[in-house]
């Protein structure tokens, strides 16, 4: 299988895992044995990939800034950064809005089902979980996002995936620094970084040969605990206009590459699909990102110093696919719940929420569930109803994670392709294999 290309033996083994995934449903001994044996292999693959993410950011943030011998140019790469990501984010909840507007996949609900799912859900401990994150929100001021995304202690930040806000702030700021002192002062500094770089990249490269196993692994997991097939098909209407709307959105990138950088979007489809089959089978941009960046980098040829900066970023502030459900989400749980509360005004207020929401949203699995609650409470969805809206979506949610984040991660991938070509900074691809500079027999 080795022969073949990476996101062909990447699909192989996500067939295959949800081919065992059923098997194992139907075999007494199914769960305990996925339990014990399969599970444990993704999660290992998840965990590694996670664990130089933060190195990963750190070492090529500062290589990347450091490179430009200009803050100035800083100034212009983040300005263009943040404007693009608002407008694709902006765009893609106005795609969740018009298509759950017009197909309205509320109207198929009935109350039994809703009923059913909220017995099912009621003590559910993911969604409690998530709802008193919700309530430990609203104790925070406004602008705490920015709050946030200064730390108080750089290694705790870096010791938690889950503040790479707080780690890209102050890389930034280190890169910055080095900028500010005398070359021959930061030339130490940024050595070590540069090969540091290059170290984590090739741990990419080494973990990666272990990708259509892990995968495996995790499309298994996901099949053997999937929910009641009943529940899954009175929700299918809505999931439906999830996934359309995710490729609506697929689609506007594709376009993006065609129409401003030249490039022929199969190619581009073809360069990032090992990274958006990662993200689809681990529900997690944080966890993708070195992948990610190894893909723009050296198979699409965005320069380092754009794709150091654009990507780490995107996969904290950039939600696309995120966003674009919590439109649909929202709008849903207003159809069978709270139908007087389908107003445009609360719409305008779902688009400006969403997009507030996506920036200081983690990128982890689940993390779109507690900002849909933020987006509810904000248009004055009765608070009661709020665990029940939970439930009515609570089943599908793991696909739905799934899909939108592979969304997130390609809409990161096209911003750095714009952003280098506005640059000048988008030149050929130049791949490296694991073992480019290994001497020795294997």
């Amino acid at each position: 299988m080795k022969n073949l290309a990476l996101h062909w033996q990447i699909l192989i083994g996500m067939v295959s895992g949800i081919l065992f995934g059923v098997l194992m449903n139907n075999w007494v001994g199914g769960n305990d044995f996925m339990f014990h044996w399969i599970t444990p292999l993704g999660t290992i693959f998840v965990k590694m990939l996670k664990l130089i993410a933060v190195p990963l950011i750190v070492a090529s943030l500062i290589k990347g800034i450091s490179d430009l011998k200009d803050i100035s140019k800083f100034r212009k790469m983040g300005l263009r950064t943040v404007l693009v990501y608002v407008t694709t984010t902006v765009f893609a909840i106005t795609i969740g809005l018009s298509l759950v507007n017009t197909i309205k996949p509320g109207k198929g609900i009935s109350q039994e089902t809703i009923i059913k799912l909220k017995n099912k859900y009621a003590d559910n401990e993911s969604i409690n979980e998530k709802m008193a994150t919700f309530k430990e929100s609203k104790k925070k001021s406004n602008l705490q996002f920015i709050v946030d995304m200064v730390p108080d202690n750089a290694f705790k930040a870096m010791s938690e995936n889950k503040l790479m806000l707080q780690v890209i702030f102050f890389t930034i700021l280190i890169g910055i620094s080095l900028l500010l002192i005398e070359e021959k002062l930061a030339k130490p500094l940024k050595d070590f970084f540069d090969s540091l770089n290059e170290v984590v990249l090739k741990m990419v490269d080494l973990i990666m040969l272990t990708a259509p196993y892990a995968v495996f692994a995790l499309l298994a997991t996901v099949i053997v605990n999937s929910e009641d097939a009943s529940i899954l098909l009175a929700l299918l209407k809505y999931a439906l206009v999830v996934v359309v709307g995710l490729l609506l959105m697929i689609i506007f990138y594709l376009s993006l590459v065609s129409i401003y950088t030249k490039r022929s979007p199969f190619w581009f489809l073809k360069q990032i699909s090992p990274a958006q089959l990662l993200a689809f089978s681990t529900s997690s941009s944080a966890a993708t990102l070195p992948v990610t960046m190894e893909r723009v980098e050296e198979h699409i040829g965005v320069d380092k110093e754009v794709s150091s900066f654009v990507l780490p970023v995107g996969a904290t502030i950039n939600m696309d696919g995120t966003s674009l459900y919590q439109a649909v989400a929202a709008v849903f749980c207003m159809q069978v719940l709270w139908p007087e509360g389908l107003v445009f005004s609360n719409q305008l207020i779902i688009i400006v929420t969403a997009l507030l929401a996506s920036i200081g949203s983690a990128a982890v699995p689940g993390a779109g569930m507690v900002m849909l609650v933020i987006v509810l409470d904000a248009i004055g969805f009765p608070s009661d109803m709020l665990p029940i809206a939970l439930a009515l979506i609570f089943a599908v949610d793991r696909p739905l994670d799934m899909c939108r984040t592979a969304v997130n991660v390609t809409g990161d991938a096209t911003v750095a392709m714009i952003v280098a070509k506005s640059l000048g900074k988008l030149g050929k691809p130049h791949i490296k294999n694991w073992d480019d500079s290994y001497k020795g027999d294997i």
